[in-house]
């Protein structure tokens, strides 16, 4: 059986190493490891999200689900160190790697765990949810991220979610719409849809 990144402990071969790269205008220092997802490089579906992500108007701070080794969440804390950002992720691995980024980052306003979902999430007020859902776990899996969403974000809060066409994109809207009853399609690019629904 194959491990994939969505596994709890990846038993992969440690092989790290670290890289650097431009995110909203800033360099970040990732190191990354065998066992998680796109170790190579920050992938083109998480830097699109990056990059055309805006900030709520409401306060809180923001989540951000699947974190992996932190490009996401990272980004954005760089980006507006008045909002405090939770990162979490179901790999015990990638949420080290996670923690050691945020530290070798200086990023002081993130917190990071590990949850499968958003079961070990407390708060429910955030401002906003991002996501470069797991595909691989299945539709099931996504979809239940989705419906999670709604009761960890304040009024007005936002879920944001990158999601490739023929992967998956037009059920996750579907079901986007039927939990928050809207969602707008922000952008999209290269076969990707950037999503966005907001709790009214």
């Amino acid at each position: 059986m194959s491990e994939h990144y969505y596994s709890r402990t990846p038993t992969s071969t440690h092989e790290e190493r670290t890289w650097a790269y431009e995110l909203r205008g800033e360099t970040l220092t990732f190191t990354t490891d065998r066992g998680v997802f796109s170790r190579g490089e920050v992938d083109y579906g998480s830097r699109f999200l990056i990059e055309s992500f805006l900030y709520p108007d409401v306060h809180g701070g923001i989540l951000d689900v699947g974190c992996g080794y932190g490009p996401i969440g990272l980004a954005l804390a760089k980006q507006d160190e008045g909002r405090q950002v939770h990162m979490v992720d179901v790999n015990e691995r990638a949420v080290e790697l996670c923690e050691r980024n945020r530290k070798q980052n200086q990023v002081k306003n993130a917190k990071v765990y590990v949850s499968d979902g958003l079961e070990g999430v407390e708060k429910h007020d955030f401002a906003a949810i991002v996501t470069n859902p797991p595909i691989r776990a299945g539709k099931k899996v996504v979809h239940r991220l989705l419906e999670q969403a709604y009761d960890h974000l304040t009024t007005n809060g936002q879920v944001w979610v990158v999601i490739q066409k023929k992967q998956g994109a037009p059920s996750a809207k579907e079901k986007l719409r039927q939990c928050f009853g809207n969602v707008e399609t922000v952008a999209k690019d290269k076969g990707y849809y950037l999503l966005c629904a907001e709790k009214v």
